[in-house]
């Protein structure tokens, strides 16, 4: 490619050396972010596998349905966003900025129904602290080991929504160069990088929804 297009950064001597730099960063990056959840879904695993009962009694009182709108929602999202690149990759300006933007919606969309669930838990006093309240199953008549769920459950829920709130302030940052026609088939490594940590935010989602929503049903409400 040639050296003097305007994206080339000085310290690099081609796009395709800038390219490969910025995408190495960005697995980089997402390596310490497998790691960083790897940490709560192994504090998950050792705690469901001492409280069995109780995990499966809190993840019962969960909105499957959201969870599960919630996951199509994003197999959605990441396939808008790889149309977004591939309409790069075609020269179609405007129809980058409409993907973008249909991923940020649905993006939102995401934050809008979880904040629902969480709405839902706090009425009901599922949230760790004094005011939590459940009625333990009687397998395991300790409700703070069910608050030990849903200690764990806010916590990944809230950082995965945090990851996505970031994820939304990244694609706005997108959308003037795209409209402005700064990607073009040549380069646009800076879409194909915030794409990389899009899917990564819904992989995570993926593996959140059995983990919390799904492993209980087959217990007793």
């Amino acid at each position: 490619m040639s050296s003097t297009h305007s994206a080339l950064q000085h310290h690099f001597d081609t796009l395709d050396q800038q390219r490969e730099a910025s995408t190495f960063g960005m697995w980089c990056f997402l390596v310490t972010e497998i790691m960083f959840f790897g940490g709560l879904f192994t504090a998950y695993v050792v705690y469901r596998l001492r409280y069995q009962a109780a995990f499966e009694a809190a993840s019962n009182s969960l909105l499957t349905w959201a969870g599960a709108v919630n996951t199509a929602v994003l197999i959605c999202s990441s396939l808008t966003m790889a149309l977004a690149i591939r309409s790069a990759q075609l020269d179609r300006r405007k129809a980058i900025v409409w993907f973008l933007l249909v991923t940020m919606l649905l993006g939102a969309t995401f934050l809008g129904i979880k904040a629902f669930e969480y709405t839902t838990e706090f009425r009901e006093h599922h949230y760790p602290g004094p005011s939590f309240h459940f009625d333990a199953p009687p397998a395991d008549p300790n409700p703070h080991h069910a608050e030990m769920f849903f200690a764990i459950y806010f916590c990944m829920t809230g950082l995965h929504a945090a990851h996505m709130l970031i994820g939304l302030g990244l694609l706005s940052s997108l959308l003037a160069p795209a409209w402005k026609g700064r990607y073009t088939p040549e380069w646009h490594n800076p879409l194909e990088c915030i794409g990389l940590y899009w899917h990564f935010v819904d992989i995570v989602w993926i593996f959140l929804l059995p983990l919390l929503y799904l492993f209980g049903a087959h217990g007793t409400k």
